[in-house]
């Protein structure tokens, strides 16, 4: 059997000193910025001993006072977003309430296009539906909008139900009729009512341009567009869409 090789005897790595940390620090004097996690372990002198010595201790005071100012401005944040869910939510419960209230269909178009709005807190709210003038009652002409078949994939995107907009486009006036003028942000959600029926859209406008907004959730917008179409299909006697 050959002779195993001599194992070479492993260089030992000589110590830093404090003299190569200090240089170190003076040629890297934003070390402790790129790196804060060593403030937890470091041992800070107590007072301000001549203008040699750095006072650790109240650099990092400061530091730990930008951290409450900070989770003091987050905590305020999030109670103030809290309270916007919980308004939002009662809204929209309400607004749902008033649309199982109704006592006709004619009624039902009646509350999505006069009183929702008041109800959601927005300025207006409008129902449009995919077809042609001439196939709309004319008692619902000036109230239903009519858009062009395809016109909600259009806007919406064919892949998606509900849209949240900070700054509409030009086609305001296509979706708000008159009040196209006063919006400034607004939703869009897409009603499927049945696939015996044409497409639909509720559109949601509001003069605060902060009043909708991609970064909202639109769990409670999907539930009122969602008790919405079940309201039209019941009273139109529709089935179930496929």
């Amino acid at each position: 059997m050959a002779n195993e090789p001599e194992k070479q005897p492993e260089t030992s790595r000589p110590a830093v000193t404090g003299r190569e940390v200090a240089q170190y620090l003076r040629r890297h004097p934003d070390f402790l910025v790129r790196n804060p996690e060593l403030l937890r372990v470091l041992t800070p002198p107590s007072h301000q001993r001549g203008d040699s010595v750095v006072d650790m201790q109240q650099f990092m005071v400061e530091r730990q006072r930008r951290e409450i100012d900070r989770l003091r401005e987050s905590y305020h944040e999030l109670i103030e977003v809290s309270r916007g869910n919980l308004s939002t939510q009662s809204r929209i419960h309400a607004g749902v309430l008033s649309l199982l209230s109704a006592r006709t269909f004619e009624h039902l178009i009646d509350i999505v296009t006069h009183e929702l709005a008041h109800t959601l807190g927005a300025d207006a709210v409008t129902l449009g539906v995919e077809g042609e003038q001439r196939s709309l009652p004319r008692s619902f002409r000036g109230v239903v909008f009519v858009l062009r078949p395809g016109q909600i994939d259009g806007l919406l995107g064919p892949d998606h139900d509900i849209l949240l907009r900070p700054h509409p486009h030009g086609d305001t006036e296509v979706v708000f009729g008159p009040a196209a003028g006063i919006i400034r942000s607004d939703a869009l959600l897409r009603l499927r009512i049945s696939a015996m029926a044409p497409q639909c859209l509720l559109a949601i406008g509001s003069r605060r341009a902060d009043y909708f907004h991609p970064q909202q959730g639109t769990e409670l917008l999907s539930f009122l567009a969602r008790a919405l179409e079940h309201s039209l299909r019941m009273w139109l006697d529709l089935p179930q869409p496929a």
